[in-house]
């Protein structure tokens, strides 16, 4: 059984930017270009912004990113499985990360914004397994028909 590691990731990798690319190219074929608000590799390299990959041995499997609103206040950004480890909790474990993080960091509240489509449910599946329920948008996000946004009370 190959050992799983959840480190920060390098945005200078190629595995990454593969992850990130594809990530991107799901985002404007299932959602209007209007409505894709997933970060590139310059969205992610802001002071911000904290990025962490998910391998399996030295196959980067996943992403995920936590961007700081403010002091209190985090928005969980480019999560993504690889297609081809979808399915074997790798998402999950990723959230675990980043919500571990965000306590640690004194935040009171993780928010997302995630697509409204099909492609999305096990997304939405997973966040509100993980108690987060659906919001008004926040930060600089407006209402769009093809977003959902979602938020999680860090301090109850």
């Amino acid at each position: 059984m190959t050992t799983l590691s959840i480190d920060l990731g390098d945005l200078r990798d190629p595995r990454v930017t593969r992850l990130l690319e594809d990530h991107l190219a799901d985002m404007f074929a299932t959602s209007p270009a209007e409505s894709v608000h997933a970060l590139d590799v310059s969205g992610l390299a802001v002071p911000e912004v904290t990025f962490w990959t998910i391998a399996e041995g030295d196959e980067l499997v996943g992403c995920v990113a936590l961007k700081q609103l403010d002091e209190t206040h985090g928005e969980l950004k480019s999560m993504r499985t690889d297609a081809a480890a979808r399915g074997r909790g790798l998402g999950a474990r990723l959230l675990e990360h980043v919500l571990a993080e965000a306590t640690r960091r004194g935040y009171r509240r993780l928010s997302l914004e995630t697509g409204s489509q099909e492609f999305f449910r096990p997304a939405r599946t997973l966040y509100a397994k993980y108690g987060f329920v659906d919001c008004d948008p926040f930060g600089d996000y407006r209402p769009d028909p093809n977003s959902v946004f979602m938020t999680l009370a860090l301090d109850d």
